[in-house]
């Protein structure tokens, strides 16, 4: 076989990932914790926690996935248990345990953990109403010194499709915002209010908070509105929006099923090397810009 060609390149690229070789990464320079919002459902806000986390494990970070949508969807997905009783991020918030307790190592990569989710977490927007400190238990116990510990260099938090109490907790956890779009009909939906409420935090609990990251989702080439949405979100967001997009791949759906990311599903599949890209990208901007704006932005935390 040609060494120059793409099917080539793919098994190349696959077999680097199974090995653990291949994909080195540089560490940011303080962990990076990302919320990953959209209130509109089916857009791919697990499916882009649990991939991007795998492949930025990939290559040589620490990464901690913390599942806050009572679906547990991203528990199933990294292979983590989460059935009724384990200990979970509803733990997390009521300050029962603190998270290097809690973060269970993915069966897969040892740099790879995830905090579960279980059917607890769905009344814990109810109990957390009456609580102290009700929007800031997941920051109080996120401390950077901890997570660098740990060496934990990301923390992706999977929300919920909603804005209440779960997402604003994550909200004022992150510094990041990070926001899929699919690229199908009415793909900004819910956008606006979602960057509306990111607003009223910024103002009001969080001054570091930033949307950092726009990800296009199921993009599909063959079609001409998968251009015009890709197109649209391109000129609204600008800049935020990664080159790379994530295509619309039947592996990528498969591969919850088997309790897989698709890096471990299929390691060669277009939609692996899509969010290896991805997570390269997000990594590469971090160490190149956002680093500055992050550093600005706690500045001015600071004066205030």
């Amino acid at each position: 076989m040609s060494d120059d060609t793409p099917i080539f390149a793919a098994a190349r690229q696959a077999s680097e990932i199974m090995h653990g070789n291949g994909l080195r990464l540089q560490r940011p320079s303080e962990p990076r914790v990302m919320c990953i919002a959209n209130q509109k459902g089916g857009v791919g806000k697990t499916t882009t926690a649990v991939n991007l986390a795998a492949a930025l494990a990939a290559g040589g970070l620490g990464v901690l996935v913390i599942d806050l949508d009572p679906q547990g969807n991203a528990s199933t997905a990294l292979g983590v248990d989460h059935s009724e009783g384990t200990p979970s991020s509803y733990n997390l918030l009521l300050w029962e345990q603190n998270f290097q307790e809690l973060a269970q190592q993915s069966p897969t990569n040892p740099n790879l953990y995830c905090i579960p989710a279980t059917i607890d977490l769905a009344g814990a927007e109810i109990e957390l109403v009456s609580m102290f400190s009700r929007e800031r238990r997941l920051a109080e116990v996120l401390v950077p010194e901890d997570l660098r510990a740990l060496g934990i260099d990301y923390v992706f938090v999977d929300c919920p499709p909603s804005l209440g109490l779960l997402t604003l907790n994550a909200m004022v956890a992150a510094k990041e915002i990070l926001v899929p779009i699919q690229c199908e009909y009415y793909a900004l939906e819910g956008v606006t209010q979602l960057l509306r409420n990111v607003e009223l935090v910024t103002e009001a609990l969080n001054k570091s908070l930033a949307v950092s990251t726009v990800m296009l989702t199921m993009y599909d080439a063959r079609t001409n509105l998968s251009h015009q949405v890709a197109e649209e979100v391109r000129q609204h967001f600008g800049s935020k929006v990664l080159r790379n997009v994530i295509p619309r791949n039947i592996k990528i759906s498969e591969a919850p099923s088997y309790n897989q990311t698709i890096l471990d599903y299929d390691p060669g599949s277009k939609g692996a090397l899509a969010y290896i890209d991805a997570a390269k990208e997000i990594n590469e901007r971090f160490i190149a810009e956002f680093g500055a704006l992050v550093a600005a932005n706690s500045k001015h935390e600071d004066e205030d």
